[in-house]
């Protein structure tokens, strides 16, 4: 099986919280409790510089929220015990493992920060 890189935002799907979390995002910006959405997100839209980076690894990705990536977790066989959010996973050969915790993704000022970070660490894999 190919890596497949899982990217995990510090929120929940559903309408009503997508539009929570947009207009936090984009009005209270310095409370905002999900990193990972303020880096790769303009107002309303995925950045396209994001989107690139993503593309360029070439290799399988899956962006999910934290529901439904508690609920991917259900069906799979490992348990990751308490994880905080946002996080980056790799999973490889059927095992999830962390690749970017939440305080490094957190400590990300910028962009290219998160995307320098995420090949340093794939590199290490």
């Amino acid at each position: 099986m190919e890596s497949e890189l899982i990217l995990v935002y510090n929120a929940d799907s559903g309408v009503i919280s997508l539009l929570k979390d947009a207009v936090h995002r984009t009005f209270f910006p310095n409370t905002y409790q999900c990193n990972l959405c303020a880096l790769t997100y303009g107002r309303f839209s995925v950045k396209n510089e994001w989107r690139s980076f993503i593309e360029q690894l070439q290799m399988p990705y899956e962006f999910l929220h934290r529901n439904e990536f508690y609920q991917k977790l259900e069906a799979h066989p490992d348990h990751l015990g308490d994880v905080e959010f946002p996080a980056i996973f790799l999973n490889r050969e059927d095992k999830i493992q962390i690749l970017v915790n939440h305080e490094d993704i957190n400590n990300c000022k910028t962009l290219d920060q998160l995307m320098q970070l995420i090949t340093q660490k794939l590199k290490g894999t």
